[in-house]
């Protein structure tokens, strides 16, 4: 009788080891930078009365309150100044900026490797925000944030794969003085990660100061302008179609500077837009036309992100509804103008009008956020960590986020069909002579990492293991990996010898 050989564990082990090892860029399921655009909310009929209302909107309505430099600038550049003192735009002038604006843009980190190319339908996840409050998960309760938030948010999105920028998700609370809050937003931000950077100045002095800071971090002022890292949140209007003078001035100076812009107009259908969707998308492009125009009035091609940012209103109270399915609708069309254009864009999802991390904010947040990667938007703002229709902001959202808006790519990405993709080879194989499934075959584990995307945190145990785990609570988990990832130094961290000619150069709050 033969003797019954050992079982033989290494192959199994080896294959558990590939499976827990970190997944380099080239075997994820999901990257920064997709192609979405397969969802469309308008059809082309829709899209074009949309463009021609904006262009008659510009050319009959205009805009008002133009600084002198911008009143300037624009009629330079064939804007009509009416007697009313309304800045008007010929439909030719419009057409004329669009088919010279700057198609493709990249947006670039301190390293590298985050740069994210704006084109076609390419779609990148990140914050953004001005909240005022912090959430306060285990307490149930919100604080005013500190600076000390804000770095700790950056840090945290610095490590999350799917969160591809860092624009400005609150406020300093506890920096009262405007230039001092503005210098220091860009200091917590670019000190807690190598990623994309937004922000914006109150003043057009602070801008000046900004960039001094910006050129010591980069090493010099040749370095930043051929690397700009950080880039301006600018809302260069106050809808309905006024021009907002400081934020102009701004624009102005940050252009100048060398440092792209985000061209934001963010009306409130019902309040400051009109209250129908396609209203609200219509008065939103016309005021980025607008600002593209007086753009590349300052500096043709300058890199410009098409910001059209309307917000959603529960009608019945005035309350602004970010979490909406409305307001999923509004920035799915917005991208879709956007691709019209084909111009880098962005505009807001992920909001959540729910006050802490739990069903509401699950459901509102993955809903938007789908739609704007599925409409392919290049930039979507806002896409975790927000709570309260943008009141409050949470560290543990944000790291929450980062598994949702790993889902949201993976609808994204799509569904690839080729000959190896439609398996007719595989299914003979396993239904002919072979082991009628389809567990453990070679095409089955080359795929696991490759299409398929897993998140850190979502527990998809059965009960009787999670029973027997102690029944983990996601929130909880959460908080243990906020405090692991806050335990560890920060990475962004500038040189000890920039960091000191920094302070003495600024008043910086953060601690050393």
């Amino acid at each position: 009788m033969n003797a019954i050989p050992p079982r033989r564990t290494g192959g199994r082990a080896a294959r558990r080891a590939e499976r827990s090892a970190p997944i380099t860029g080239a075997m994820r399921s999901i990257r920064p930078g997709m192609e979405g655009g397969r969802y469309s909310s308008l059809t082309d009929a829709d899209v074009l009365r949309i463009h021609h209302t904006a262009l008659d909107a510009l050319e009959q309505i205009g805009l008002a309150d133009g600084p002198p430099s911008g009143v300037e600038y624009l009629t330079g550049a064939g804007a009509v100044l009416g007697d009313d003192g309304r800045i008007r735009f010929p439909r030719a002038l419009i057409e004329d900026t669009i088919a010279r604006a700057n198609r493709s843009i990249t947006l670039m980190g301190r390293d590298p490797q985050h740069d994210m190319q704006l084109s076609g339908t390419r779609v990148h996840y990140g914050t953004a925000g001005a909240a005022v409050h912090m959430v306060d998960v285990d307490g149930r309760n919100y604080r005013e944030c500190t600076v000390q938030d804000l770095h700790d948010a950056a840090r945290i999105a610095d490590v999350l794969d799917n969160i591809h920028f860092v624009q400005r998700p609150m406020v300093c609370r506890d920096i009262p003085d405007n230039m001092e809050m503005d210098l220091n937003t860009i200091y917590a931000c670019c000190a807690g990660t190598t990623k994309h950077v937004g922000v914006s100045f109150t003043e057009r002095a602070f801008a000046r100061e900004g960039l001094k800071m910006l050129h010591m971090i980069a090493g010099s002022e040749e370095a930043w302008r051929e690397r700009p890292f950080v880039s301006n949140s600018n809302c260069f209007v106050v809808p309905p179609m006024k021009f907002a003078t400081e934020s102009c001035e701004v624009m102005e100076e940050v252009i100048l500077g060398g440092m792209p812009v985000l061209l934001l107009s963010a009306g409130m259908a019902g309040a400051t837009a009109p209250s129908t969707i396609a209203g609200a998308i219509v008065q939103a492009t016309a005021e980025c036309l607008a600002g593209l125009v007086y753009v590349n009035a300052v500096k043709p091609g300058h890199p410009a992100i098409f910001g059209t940012w309307p917000f959603g209103l529960d009608l019945r109270t005035g309350a602004m509804t970010g979490g909406s399915g409305e307001q999923a609708l509004l920035s799915a069309g917005c991208a879709q103008m956007h691709r019209f254009y084909d111009l880098p864009g962005g505009a807001a999802a992920g909001i959540t009008d729910a006050k802490l991390p739990d069903m509401q904010a699950g459901w509102e947040a993955m809903c938007s956020n789908v739609m704007a990667g599925l409409s392919g938007l290049n930039m979507v703002y806002e896409a975790a960590g927000m709570h309260a229709s943008l009141l409050g902001f949470c560290l543990e959202s944000l790291i929450l986020g980062d598994d949702l808006i790993g889902h949201a790519q993976r609808c994204v990405r799509g569904i690839e069909v080729d000959d190896e993709t439609l398996a007719l080879e595989q299914i003979r194989d396993v239904c002919i002579g072979g082991p009628g499934h389809y567990l453990g075959t070679a095409q089955t584990l080359a795929r696991m990492q490759s299409d398929y995307q897993y998140p850190k945190l979502g527990n998809r145990m059965s009960p009787k293991l999670w029973d027997e785990a102690g029944k983990p609570d996601l929130n909880r988990d959460t908080t243990a990996r906020k405090e692991a990832i806050l335990s560890e130094r920060s990475a962004a961290r500038f040189a000890s010898d920039v960091d000191q000619a920094i302070r003495q150069a600024f008043k910086i709050h953060l601690p050393t």
